[in-house]
């Protein structure tokens, strides 16, 4: 068991129960799971972008990602229905929690110039979207292999019910949310 999930059991839930004024333990919001996905309109063009895309994120969570193709045709973009567009892998469980626990103490300090994440970026549900410009921030993406430095997404989805509650249950977690 992971030592983020540990603290998560021992110390955030009780605390999580106080501030928000829960009686029973299963009320407090979790993670659930954290997915993260890459863009690659430049694979339309390009088809190494979506290998070099899949082997960023197989290294950066250690599971196979997915393709992820458009659903319909827009001829702007020389685009038809079908064509694979990016790549996602979702996390549940230990991996999930190793992933959180490792991006919250090394990869998010390692990005340049950071001030913390921002706390607006929750979607009305508790759920968190966190942008990273680069995916070479993390540790196991070595920066002389990469073509291209591309961005990536990353949702944190909770069982929060609000996103005060998604906020405290991330900020007991460790998130580095800018100070106000």
């Amino acid at each position: 068991m992971s030592n983020l999930k540990e603290r998560y059991k021992k110390e955030v839930i009780p605390i999580l129960m106080e501030r928000l004024g829960y009686t029973n333990i299963m009320q407090a919001p979790r993670l659930e799971k954290v997915v993260l996905n890459i863009g690659l309109g430049e694979a339309i063009t390009n088809a190494k972008a979506l290998e070099a895309g899949e082997a960023d994120l197989a290294a950066i969570t250690g599971q196979h990602p997915v393709i992820t193709r458009s659903k319909r045709s827009i001829s702007a973009f020389k685009l038809r229905a079908g064509m694979a567009i990016g790549v996602m892998v979702t996390l549940r469980g230990q991996k999930m929690w190793d992933f959180f626990e490792k991006m919250v103490t090394i990869t998010l300090p390692r990005v340049r110039e950071f001030q913390g994440v921002p706390r607006t970026s929750f979607d009305g549900r508790g759920n968190y979207t966190l942008g990273l410009k680069e995916q070479i921030v993390f540790p196991e993406i070595e920066f002389d292999k990469v073509d291209k430095v591309r961005g990536l997404e990353v949702v944190i989805v909770t069982t929060a019910n609000t996103d005060e509650e998604g906020r405290t249950l991330l900020e007991l977690l460790g998130m580095p949310f800018v100070k106000e």
